[in-house]
């Protein structure tokens, strides 16, 4: 993994679920982080349930966070619902936090 795609990483693990106390990377949120032309930044990104309570800030605080990064210029962020999230999408350290 780049060193830059571990920066932007870092800063998404900096953010978390409301309503579960695990930072949204480990959660399985983040499905899809890529950088093209060095300093842009595609991301894919889902929520817990389409009526999370966060819909409008969480996309935005990830996009926010990244921006924070040096280097990077822009951010492509799509909020995709397929696959649909799931607790098998969690990392075996957010499982761990969580008693599952």
């Amino acid at each position: 993994m780049s060193e830059l795609k571990e920066k932007i990483i870092s800063e998404i693990k900096k953010i978390y679920d409301p309503e579960i106390p695990v930072n949204i990377y480990e959660l399985g949120l983040i499905y899809k982080v890529e950088i093209y032309d060095k300093n842009k930044v595609n991301v894919e990104m889902t929520l817990t349930s389409p009526n999370c309570p966060v819909a409008e800030s969480l996309p935005n605080s990830v996009k926010e966070n990244i921006m924070k990064v040096e280097g990077i210029t822009d951010v492509d962020l799509k909020l995709v619902w397929d696959p649909p999230w799931d607790k098998d999408k969690m990392s075996e350290a957010a499982k761990l936090e969580l008693n599952l």
